[in-house]
């Protein structure tokens, strides 16, 4: 399997891996790091590798064509900029050293000093002036809106079509570099490649190989709506990236996905034959934790007894998955404490919550929890009263059943989410939790306190309903994988449970 990042906080890829190596196949999971050398360890029955990731041509290069015809004085590179500011800086200190000196009161050493003076002086405003231009231009080519940006992005569009990614973002290519040779060298039967980058690294790979004479087959796992994705890129990359799905999202042998609306809107967009194979990002409940690593007692790490409401909300912290209601409508919900389970409790939006809590006087109310492994998720969840998901309206979240929705259905947890498109339907249809519109804090108040006042009748859901917890697991979902990759290699038998290890062909995922 392939994947874009460095596997520790991937629990789709994870287990992924693990369950096809538990089910016979011979697994390779890449993934990628920063270091000089591979980094090595076993997942389950799965071999990770994380290969070194050299960027070197995402890197903004030397354009001096253009800064002429854009900003006519401004520097070739934003360095050069920061060298002849910090240089004329040192020679203004060097100065003022200069004037301090013994002996600087005659008349030949007061021109001198004066002549530096008016040097140094014209020097700061000509190199300030330039690097005014080069900041200038520095934004004008980050700018989403730039509309020369816009037009060179239009004309390699109309002249190289789907191929024009290549001359957009060239940063594709140190993905290349990084995985390709690893992925020859290993000659695999099939390769799986997660997301849209792998789509373009594992289809390349899989060409390669074909015109070798080998047999491969190319599955595709799509994570995103790629249209959809606000990330803060160079206004270049996404449509580089879209142009790059586009062109090789046909070249797979088979396509799954994360939901049945992302799967309908990949049938519509690449004009597929067949609709994409929807495995969830659902929890693994069959792995006992280990008693070695105790689970963790939320309770007890945000220092409240079982008598206080708790709230949970697990996952990345950014402005656009709506944490911010959660923090402005806590002096609305006396005793609620709020737990936040998030990557990193130093980044700044997360800082600027935490503020906000202390300007709102309920800090003590809100405690950052980090990451647990995987396989301890749902319990450790257990401990709270009910999970929040409160996304704003975003392409990709309407189409997203993310993980966390799942993982809080195993805690048995009642779920407050917003209602965005695809988990808003399932929580509405299932009535284990309560639906608020995106950013309204008056109806977030709503949906918590109806939640709070009747814990117990959303709970009943999942005793009425076992099949939903049946569906919502991963083991569930391996089988659906497991399914694929069978299909694509019809004459690899299911293995017994003694021949796991050799009854398959490997799988590079």
């Amino acid at each position: 399997m392939l994947v874009d990042n460095t596997v520790e906080r991937d629990s789709r890829v994870q287990k992924a891996a693990m369950s096809a190596a538990a089910a016979g196949w011979e697994v390779h999971l890449i993934g990628f790091h920063r270091g000089r050398k591979k980094k090595r360890w076993t997942l389950g029955g799965a071999n990770v590798m994380l290969v070194p990731l050299h960027e070197v041509l995402s890197k903004p290069r030397y354009r001096p064509v253009r800064s002429m015809i854009r900003r006519p004085l401004a520097y070739g590179h934003p360095d050069v900029a920061t060298y002849r500011r910090r240089l004329v800086m040192s020679r203004r200190a060097e100065l003022a050293a200069a004037r301090l000196e013994p002996g600087t009161k005659g008349p030949v050493r007061k021109t001198w000093l004066l002549g530096r003076r008016v040097v140094t002086k014209v020097q700061q405003r000509w190199i300030g002036l330039r690097v005014h231009q080069t900041d200038s231009l520095t934004a004008a080519r980050n700018s989403q809106q730039s509309p020369l940006e816009k037009l060179m992005v239009a004309v390699w569009l109309k002249l190289l079509g789907d191929r024009a990614w290549r001359v957009l973002d060239r940063g594709m290519w140190d993905w290349e570099a990084a995985y390709g040779k690893v992925i020859d060298e290993l000659e695999p039967d099939i390769i799986h490649g997660n997301d849209f980058r792998m789509l373009a690294v594992g289809a390349r790979a899989t060409l390669r190989a074909r015109a070798k004479g080998r047999q491969v087959k190319f599955v595709w796992d799509a994570h995103e709506y790629l249209p959809g994705v606000r990330w803060n890129n160079p206004p270049r990359w996404h449509p580089a990236m879209i142009a790059m799905e586009r062109e090789y999202a046909k070249l797979a042998d088979a396509i799954v996905t994360v939901s049945d609306p992302l799967a309908d809107w990949l049938v519509e967009e690449h004009g597929l034959k067949r609709k994409p194979a929807v495995v969830l990002n659902a929890p693994v409940t069959d792995i006992e934790v280990s008693a070695d690593q105790p689970v963790p007692d939320m309770r007890e790490m945000c220092g409240i007894d079982s008598d206080t409401p708790l709230a949970v909300y697990s996952g990345g912290a950014t402005k656009q998955r709506g944490l911010d209601i959660i923090i402005e409508t806590l002096p609305r919900l006396p005793r609620l404490h709020v737990a936040l389970i998030v990557p990193s409790s130093r980044a700044d939006y997360v800082k600027a919550l935490m503020n906000r809590a202390t300007e709102l006087d309920v800090r003590d109310r809100v405690t950052l929890l980090p990451f647990v492994p995987f396989d301890q998720v749902v319990p450790f969840l257990a401990a709270a009263d009910f999970g929040i998901h409160p996304l704003h309206h975003l392409p990709n979240h309407e189409i997203a059943l993310a993980t966390k929705f799942f993982e809080y259905a195993h805690a048995r947890l009642p779920i407050v989410v917003s209602d965005v498109k695809a988990m808003s339907e399932l929580v509405n249809e299932t009535g284990h939790g309560e639906v608020f519109r995106a950013e309204d804090e008056d109806d977030f108040v709503r949906a918590v306190t109806a939640v709070m006042q009747d814990l117990k009748r959303y709970r009943a859901v999942y005793d009425e309903r076992p099949d939903l917890l049946r569906e919502w697991t991963w083991p569930a979902q391996a089988e659906i994988l497991d399914g694929v990759y069978t299909e694509l290699m019809p004459s690899s038998a299911k293995p017994s449970a003694e021949k796991q290890s050799a009854a398959k062909p490997s799988v590079h995922e």
